[in-house]
Formats: C-alpha cells, structure tokens, sequence
C-alpha cells in the first residue's frame, strides 16, 4: 500500500485586496517548496520596513507600471525581512544545510514558512538574537550602503538627520563602527537612546536647527529629516556629502538632489541619493559581524506575534515607531 504524505499546513499573513492594515488576514497554507536556488526558513520572526506598508497600498501608477496588480494584489503575501531555521535546500544551493541559523530576506517573510534566495541570505551570528537578525536586513542593509556612498571614513564628522527610525538608528551605529565623530538629530525622547547608541553628541531638532547653528560636517545622512537640501548644503564642510536615505516628503526631497546636486559640485560639495538597497550576503555577512562582535545592536521598538501583524502594521503607519518593529513567530 502507498503512503501518503500529510501536507504540513502553516500560518501566513495575507491581503487580498489593497488598502489599510485591517485588511491583513492570517490563513492556512500549505508549506511551500523551494526551487533548486532557493533555501526554506522556518521562521522565527519578521520585521517590518516602510516598503512593507507601501505594498499595502501602493499609487495606482506604481501598480499600472510595476505590474504587481492593478486592481488587487497578484501576489498576496507580505514581509521582508526575515530569520529563522534552514528547514530545506534547493539541489543548486551550496551554502547552508538544513539546520543552519540565517538571517536576510524572503517574500512573504510574515509566515512560519518562507522561502528565499540563497544569495539573499547569511548565517545568524551566534552572538545576536532571532529577533535583532530580522531586524536589520533592509534597514541595516540601506544605511550600510548609503554611508558607503557617502565616502565614509575613520576621522570623519558624521551627522545622522532623523537618527531614531529603522534606517537611522543602523546609520548611527554603522557610522560610530568605522571611527567616525558621530551627532545624531532626533527629537528630545530619544537623546538619550542615541546617546547609549554612540552618538558622540545629540540635537533635539525640535529645540535646534543644526543647519544655522554654524557646525559643519563632513558627511551628512539624511533619514527621514525635514530639512531642504539648501539648507543642509550649508553645513557640509568643504568637500562634504550629503547623502539621502530617506525623507518625510520623498518626492521632494529626490527632486532638490536631482536639481541641486550639480550646483553643489561647483562648490566642491556632494548631494547624492541612496536609491534601493542591494541586498547582498556580503553586505547582510558585514551586518552580522557588527552585530555578532556587540558593535551594533537593532533598536526593537515593540514586537507583536504573527496573530497581531494587522496591529504592527498599524503602529508603524502611524510614525512613531522608534527603532524596528518586529513579528515573532517563535519564542527567541
């Protein structure tokens, strides 16, 4: 007599139609197979980015131009950034084995199952939690090589505008890690968090405008700031660079690099845009080591359980998260 195999049924998160958060729905689904070059996580727990509440909800143009579904999502499920447990491999992949500890990214992360990309994952440090690894691939990943872009280095005068956030807190600390003077501007609640983070001096941007205080910087990361690009241009030092990572208003802000940025370079200044983070093994294996060795530790504003995504979701559309928030599906 043939045996037949019990289909193995897991929780996921989904949206059928677009709109706000309490459109999420968690259902059963039958866990998923990864392809030859792909890599199947049980998850242990998710994070959340401003890409993720995007996919909620995205502008019609995008969805005509991107294809992802005009009048409903064609792909349902929701989620990025991940870490968990190898529970299978693909015949094509050679870097991890069932068992292994990884971190990265995987669509549909918002599940106790997803599949990834070999490349788009790295081994969990032994040293960082589940939940700190979830944490850190599109945030870590973005303020990684956004400074990168900005010519960080040892010796540097490096301001962080908009310190606190999910990219914000990673660019602080990546940039205390490579022997920078760091300030962080970030309202007054969390001085002191970037002050525990490194921050060689803080700014209470409600109390100070740094950009007519008269300092001058070397780098400049803008995340999630209010300030134009004109006024920052002030306060880059001879040969400086601001670098956008993120803005309040986007649209304006990619508009004043486009416009400014080759006034800037007659004055031997650098206004450039991050654009969307590359998420490579080698880039998410650079945030493990910094993680794994204590130099860099994500800043978890609240976790919630799968069961609660709606509501995580919900915190993090309302602006006020400080740090990441993460969906845990198993206990850390």
């Amino acid at each position: 007599m043939k045996l037949i195999e019990a289909k193995v049924i897991m929780k996921t998160i989904i949206r059928t139609r677009y709109g706000p958060p309490d459109i999420i729905e968690m259902k059963d689904f039958e866990k998923p197979t990864p392809a030859d070059n792909q890599v199947l996580v049980k998850v242990h727990a998710a994070s959340l980015n401003k890409a993720d509440l995007f996919d909620l909800h995205p502008p019609l143009v995008i969805r005509m131009v991107m294809g992802g579904g005009v009048l409903k999502p064609k792909d349902r499920s929701l989620g990025r950034d991940l870490s968990g447990k190898v529970e299978l491999v693909g015949r094509a992949v050679t870097r991890f084995k069932p068992g292994d500890e990884v971190f990265g990214t995987g669509p549909g992360a918002l599940s106790e199952y997803a599949v990834a990309r070999e490349d788009r994952l790295t081994v969990k440090p032994p040293g960082a939690s589940f939940d700190d690894c979830a944490a850190a691939p599109v945030a870590g990943v973005t303020a990684l090589q956004g400074l990168r872009k900005g010519r960080i280095k040892a010796g540097q005068k490096v301001l962080v505008d908009g310190a606190s956030g999910g990219v914000g807190t990673f660019a602080l600390q990546i940039a205390k890690s490579s022997g920078t003077k760091v300030t962080a501007v970030c309202s007054a609640p969390n001085l002191d968090k970037a002050r525990a983070m490194g921050a060689d001096q803080v700014i209470d941007y409600s109390r100070e405008d740094f950009t007519k205080s008269g300092q001058t910087y070397d780098l400049i990361a803008g995340v999630n700031g209010f300030h134009s690009v004109l006024a920052i241009r002030r306060s880059l030092a001879p040969g400086g660079t601001f670098v956008l990572l993120g803005s309040h208003k986007a649209l304006t802000g990619l508009l004043q690099v486009a416009l400014l940025g080759r006034l800037a370079l007659r004055s031997g200044k650098r206004i450039c845009f991050m654009g969307v983070a590359k998420i490579i093994p080698e880039d998410l294996a650079a945030l493990g080591e910094l993680m794994g060795t204590g130099k860099m530790k994500p800043f978890i504003d609240r976790r919630y359980p799968l069961s609660e995504a709606a509501k995580a979701f919900q915190y993090l559309q309302e602006g006020h998260a400080r740090g990441k928030v993460v969906v845990t599906m198993q206990p850390d």
